[in-house]
């Protein structure tokens, strides 16, 4: 029998997800390397199954906590609240770095690049094309989530739904643009530090997109089941938080790499 305490906190019970996602990502890990060297992916989709189901798995155990047994407090609240904030000043210093390292070189270009920037035989994007219709995507994904979430706010379900629906498919789509804009580049990550510090910023800010994406995937899914309210939405909340930053971080990327760079 589960045991109640006099206080507001919530004390997680045993879960075994945490090893589960652990073992996963060795696998995933082990299984990217493989896949570079012997070109066979066994072992990566392995690794991808187990995280998957992992996800799942966890996801619906905090569903259960919050939405049906009522264990996120006010207090509890406050902590994931401060939790998330804290993730994402980690995820700024974590882009940070990827501009310090684009702006090192170009504000200074060396000789072994030739002295300029782009570097030479470097065919930079035109900024005006893919790059500025995603800007405008993302633009409009970051008002369509504040649509949605002033919807929320007005207890508006159908209205919520649709904005959220929206901007899911706005996420897919900029994903669908990046990959095409990937697969046309006339340079790879092997060229220089340009094209290093290209794919890497502008792959991770594009990670960070999908994994954005499931999280409002998985929050349109609640809220498809009835799991949130004016007052009881702070998953809802935090998937926007998530989706705001990706949006200013795409708009640093947009002016630096693609249209300062260009």
């Amino acid at each position: 029998m589960k045991n109640f305490y006099n206080h507001p906190y919530h004390l997680v019970d045993y879960s075994p997800w945490p090893l589960t996602g652990a073992i996963g990502t060795l696998i995933l890990t082990s299984g990217l390397m493989k896949w570079f060297h012997n070109f066979t992916m066994n072992l990566l989709i392995l690794g991808y199954i187990i995280i998957i189901i992992t996800m799942y798995q966890w996801w619906r155990d905090i569903c259960r906590e919050s939405t049906y047994q009522g264990n996120h407090t006010t207090k509890v609240l406050k902590g994931l609240k401060w939790g998330m904030i804290l993730f994402i000043i980690s995820e700024i210093f974590f882009f940070i770095s990827f501009f310090w390292a684009f702006f090192h070189s170009s504000l200074s270009p060396n000789i072994e690049i030739g002295l300029s920037w782009p570097p030479l035989n470097i065919q930079p994007f035109n900024p005006f094309k893919i790059p500025l219709l995603n800007t405008i995507i993302l633009i409009s994904s970051g008002i369509s989530i504040k649509w949605a979430h002033h919807a929320m706010l007005n207890n508006n379900f159908n209205q919520t739904f649709e904005s959220l629906t929206i901007t899911i498919m706005l996420g897919l789509y900029f994903t669908i643009l990046q990959t095409y804009e990937y697969i046309e580049a006339s340079f790879t990550i092997s060229n220089s530090i340009y094209g290093s510090t290209f794919f890497m910023a502008t792959g991770f800010h594009g990670l960070h997109v999908i994994i954005g994406t499931l999280f409002l995937m998985i929050c349109l899914i609640r809220h498809k089941n009835y799991h949130f309210n004016k007052i009881h939405h702070f998953g809802f909340e935090a998937a926007i938080w998530y989706w705001h930053f990706v949006d200013v971080v795409w708009l640093f990327l947009f002016v630096s790499i693609y249209w300062w760079g260009f």
